[in-house]
């Protein structure tokens, strides 16, 4: 059973900065894509940042800039870290991952629990 934990969430001022990490963890053969989406009360869930197994990365535009998406192979991790914080980037942030289980099984689109990141003006 595959499994998303984020970490890293919380409260900051405008201007600050938080790192979000994310960890896979279960039986898995390979990780093709993992990312980053929030969803903001009453507002859709929208993709924030996504780093692919080659290293390619996308941002939303209201990121570029300011957030910077990697990951650690080695270790099933893939980090957020937001710099230059504003209130609008205030949402539940959720991990999200594409994985292949084995040479038939996958791939497969999995979810974190989501972590909360508040920034206040």
């Amino acid at each position: 059973q595959v499994q998303l934990v984020e970490s890293g969430g919380g409260l900051v001022q405008a201007g600050g900065s938080l790192r979000l990490s994310c960890a896979a963890s279960g039986s898995m053969f390979s990780i093709n894509a993992m990312g980053w989406y929030r969803q903001a009360p009453g507002k859709q869930r929208e993709m924030v940042a996504l780093i692919r197994s080659g290293g390619s990365t996308n941002y939303a535009d209201s990121v570029k800039g300011r957030f910077t998406i990697s990951s650690a192979s080695a270790k099933n991790t893939v980090y957020l870290q937001m710099n230059s914080l504003k209130p609008e980037d205030t949402a539940l942030y959720y991990c999200n991952a594409d994985i292949t289980l084995s040479a038939r099984w996958g791939p497969y689109n999995y979810w974190g629990q989501g972590t909360q990141v508040t920034v206040s003006s």
